[in-house]
């Protein structure tokens, strides 16, 4: 649909939040958010006032001397973002938003229970949990995850049904950590299966935050950790009180398991939960494209490229060079994991199977290595079919 300076601009009925640097803008039928500048909230405000194009150009061009302004560059940027409602009295046609089935996520669980989890106290002890966890650790380096951890039976096949059991209930309470938080505001979220590097995951969809201000915000993205500090601290105080008892082998698994996902967490070359707390505390959205842009300068020959960006982040310069320091680190850290644990367990595992193969155990032992094999057939199909389909879906 072509836009010209005559004209006739209707939006649909949006909500305007001033957040650290900028404006959030929600459009409530599709419940879908964008950050917006000043100038463009101001140009939005103008809109819904019915001002003509025109004039909105001229009047944003004297308050706004150092900005280059082009209003129709701007309407045209919103038609694409799917905000305008008709131009010139014609009806924009707008696809369903897959967010719209957002609204009805867990709205079954009262506001009232999410509160009883995450209030100002209970913020508070999660995170002396958390404290009492490292500490812990530090004056009981024996606690420290060793990567046989997850090798409880002889039975290979045994061995990784226990630890996808674990770890997919552990993923579950992460979760549903997310999920009472947000509804502790009375908010939807939606559940969903995603991946990140070879890794299926369940992921909450905490795009409804976007209605919260950053420090509440906060609380929603770390509410997975929480929960995982109280399952932790129960590890460790069961393997410390009962260091013989038969279920130390099951809590060394679950300790595994938390451990590596809290590295994971620290990670700030993907969008962790800690990546998205940052992203809050700055206020830098963008922070990752942006780390990734001035990394990939880095290389290029000619100095201006980093000079021109610099430019362009102005403000976030100094940020996005810190931020990138820790993307370096966060690959450094996926490494020393891979070493220390996903390598010799890789190695492990199948040597043994290897070996029984070969005939080296009995007969028991060569099906298991035969069953294992087929399971990590169906495991590598599942991820292949997960990641084409989130590819789909963007």
């Amino acid at each position: 649909m072509k836009v010209s300076l005559q004209s006739v601009i209707t939006l649909y009925p949006l909500s305007i939040r001033k957040d650290k640097k900028h404006y959030i803008v929600e459009e409530p039928i599709s419940g879908e958010f964008f950050e917006l500048p000043e100038i463009g909230v101001d140009a939005i405000k103008r809109l819904e006032q019915g001002e003509e194009l025109v004039s909105i150009e001229h009047a944003l061009k004297n308050s706004y001397p150092d900005e280059e302004v082009d209003i129709v560059d701007f309407v045209e940027q919103l038609l694409e973002l799917g905000l305008v409602q008709e131009v010139d009295g014609v009806l924009v046609k707008k696809e369903q938003s897959k967010s719209t089935s957002r609204s009805g996520g867990f709205l079954w669980i009262p506001q009232s229970v999410g509160r009883l989890f995450f209030n100002g106290a209970m913020n508070k002890i999660y995170l002396l949990l958390l404290i009492a966890n490292i500490i812990i650790l530090i004056l009981n380096p024996e606690l420290f995850p060793h990567y046989k951890d997850i090798f409880l039976f002889d039975s290979m096949v045994l061995n990784i049904l226990m630890y996808l059991s674990i770890s997919l209930v552990l993923i579950l309470i992460h979760e549903f950590g997310h999920i009472l938080a947000i509804r502790a505001h009375d908010l939807p979220a939606k559940l969903s299966i995603g991946n990140r590097l070879i890794f299926i995951v369940f992921e909450t969809d905490l795009t409804q935050a976007w209605k919260l201000d950053p420090k509440k915000r906060n609380i929603l993205y770390l509410a997975g950790i929480s929960f995982e500090q109280v399952i932790l601290s129960l590890s460790f105080g069961i393997m410390l009180l009962f260091p013989g008892a038969g279920i130390t082998g099951v809590l060394g698994i679950i300790v595994l398991d938390i451990f590596i996902k809290f590295i994971y967490q620290c990670c700030f070359y993907m969008k962790t939960d800690v990546y998205y707390v940052v992203e809050n505390i700055t206020g830098c959205y963008n922070l990752m494209e942006n780390g990734r842009i001035y990394l990939n300068s880095l290389f290029k020959k000619h100095r201006k490229d980093g000079e021109n960006h610099k430019e362009i982040f102005q403000n976030e310069w100094n940020l996005i060079r810190l931020y990138s320091v820790f993307y370096i680190v966060g690959v450094v850290l996926t490494l020393i994991l891979a070493v220390m644990y996903f390598v010799p367990q890789l190695y492990y595992t199948y040597m043994t199977i290897y070996m029984n193969l070969l005939g080296a155990g009995d007969r028991a032992a060569f099906w298991d290595a035969i069953v294992f094999l087929v399971m990590t057939m169906f495991m590598l199909f599942l991820l292949v079919f997960v990641a084409r389909k989130q590819k789909d879906e963007n």
